[in-house]
């Protein structure tokens, strides 16, 4: 006799369910990290300037610091001739000034003498005998970077959310910080559970299939910004179940557990979770994914996926992806990316429950991929799936769809 159901949940409600779930068992937490190990992280708080920078002003060209008066008027046939009194290179400085009928000759970077106000181009210049002749005349300020041009002491320059990338990091370097406060990666742990269940690298006997959802789920983990580790196969036995669940939950703060979540003799996730913890969610009205348990053991979210690919990958794009991202301090407005795009072949849906059905997206094309939740190769094909309301028993060729993308 098949598992009964008793806390089947419409999609809309689950996802509320599985969001309150986080919000009141798992709050974001923040570390403190090497900015440069900080690539991919999520920023914990606002940062602001600590100096200005440029912290002096500073050549932008090779060149020739000047008073921009000792330059007005000069030509290539009428050159301005200036006696050169020192030389510059980045990160020295002098304690020479630049007057009139004086100038300094300067290096990109360089710090800017004291009273120079411009850099005429070495290309607009020739130097001979100590001295040069300006070919150009030079604006004030013309190749110099003021103090403070770039970022000002004490203004904003990053945000919280914001995502660490190359150029962020930068920004954090120029301005002397050797940590920064993130968002802590959540910990997530996967079980993969099952009898015919087989991993890489043994040998493959009969009847048995090589485990695909715990490394797959891992990954999708990975980019919603968790901690992800496989932590292996347990058996379609109650006491192993129970043992691994509470050794895992030592370790993660979120366990997803696929396969021994549909009726049968293997389901025995309910059951444990009804010892250890409760259940909130037992079945949600969507095909594929039914049969989907969410529980919560000691302020840890146990979360047992159906046993086919497809549906597991489902469920945790349709249901967990959005928590776990926002946990993760992923885009505080997350939203699934959608595109748009119209049916190449209708799709017949089972009335009652909210179908989920993969597609693959060409241009403005929306191809459906008709395999049944077991079928791997669909997974490489598809993009993302359209939504099709319980209500509704048939999209139309040639109708406007809203396709949810995977990741």
């Amino acid at each position: 006799m098949g598992t009964e159901f008793l806390k089947i949940k419409e999609c809309d409600e689950a996802i509320d369910i599985i969001q309150k779930l986080f919000d009141d068992n798992l709050k974001p937490q923040s570390e403190e990290i090497d900015v440069t190990e900080a690539y991919g992280r999520i920023l914990f708080e606002d940062v602001y300037s600590r100096m200005d920078f440029p912290p002096f002003d500073k050549a932008l060209k090779d060149g020739f610091a000047v008073l921009s008066s000792d330059s007005f008027g000069a030509s290539e046939e009428s050159p301005n001739t200036l006696e050169v009194i020192d030389f510059l290179e980045a990160g020295s400085t002098t304690d020479k000034k630049v007057e009139k009928g004086k100038c300094i000759e300067i290096s990109t970077g360089a710090a800017m003498p004291e009273c120079a106000e411009a850099v005429v181009m070495v290309e607009y210049a020739e130097k001979f005998d100590g001295k040069v002749n300006l070919l150009t005349t030079a604006t004030p300020s013309q190749d110099v970077a003021k103090k403070g041009s770039d970022i000002e002491e004490g203004n904003l320059i990053l945000k919280k959310g914001d995502f660490l990338n190359p150029g962020k990091i930068g920004v954090l370097l120029s301005q002397g910080f050797e940590t920064i406060e993130v968002y802590k990666k959540p910990t997530v742990g996967i079980l993969s559970s099952g009898n015919e269940i087989t991993l890489q690298g043994e040998e493959l006997e009969y009847g048995k299939i090589y485990d695909v959802n715990g490394g797959m789920i891992k990954s999708d983990a990975i980019s919603c910004g968790a901690d992800a580790k496989f932590l292996g196969v347990m058996r379609d036995d109650y006491g192993e179940v129970k043992q691994k669940i509470t050794e895992s939950l030592k370790e993660v703060d979120i366990l997803f557990c696929s396969g021994g979540t549909s009726a049968g003799l293997g389901d025995v996730l309910k059951h444990v979770l009804d010892e250890l913890g409760e259940v909130h969610i037992h079945g949600i009205s969507v095909q594929p994914g039914k049969p989907t348990i969410v529980g919560v053991i000691d302020e840890k979210i146990v979360i047992g996926l159906p046993g086919n690919p497809v549906s597991a990958l489902m469920i945790f794009n349709a249901f967990v992806a959005e928590p776990l991202s926002r946990l993760a301090g992923i885009d505080d407005d997350f939203e699934l990316k959608t595109v748009k795009g119209i049916m190449t072949r209708r799709i017949h849906s089972q009335v009652g429950r909210m179908q989920y059905q993969l597609v693959r997206v060409e241009g403005s094309e929306v191809h459906p991929i008709f395999k049944d939740s077991g079928a791997i190769f669909s997974l490489s094909t598809a993009d993302g799936y359209v939504k099709i309301p319980k209500l509704v028993e048939l999209l139309d060729e040639g109708e406007e769809v809203e396709v949810y993308l995977f990741n």
